[in-house]
């Protein structure tokens, strides 16, 4: 469990970086295919479903801040193509990053906000 949590700060880390499962296995001190295996076993996803996953909820944060639209947010999270991250945070929250931050906002504001 100890590697498969060094991989995982590995990856928090390095979040907005390409996902290299060598560097990430070396930091792990663990091979490839063990580093899968382990993973997979402990999170119940792969390394890159794991990155992505973070990239999305980080994204997501980014947006209900209001700090950024989709497109800035997609970039600070080191996604390359503006539609492909649209794609995967719709299969992920089931709605468009715009519509999902604008709810998640009115959902957090106070009851007595004018």
């Amino acid at each position: 469990m100890t590697h498969v949590r060094r991989a995982a700060g590995w990856i928090r880390s390095r979040l907005t970086e390409p996902l290299r499962i060598k560097e990430i296995a070396d930091a792990a001190h663990m091979s490839a295919a063990s580093l899968h295996r382990h993973f997979k076993s402990a999170t119940g996803m792969s390394p890159m479903q794991f990155q992505k996953r973070l990239r999305l909820y980080e994204a997501r944060r980014l947006l209900v801040a209001g700090h950024s639209t989709a497109s800035a947010a997609a970039d600070a999270v080191g996604h390359t193509s503006a539609t492909q991250f649209n794609r995967e945070y719709r299969r992920a929250f089931g709605t468009s990053p715009g519509r999902d931050a604008a709810r998640l906002r009115r959902v957090s504001e106070p009851a007595d906000s004018p």
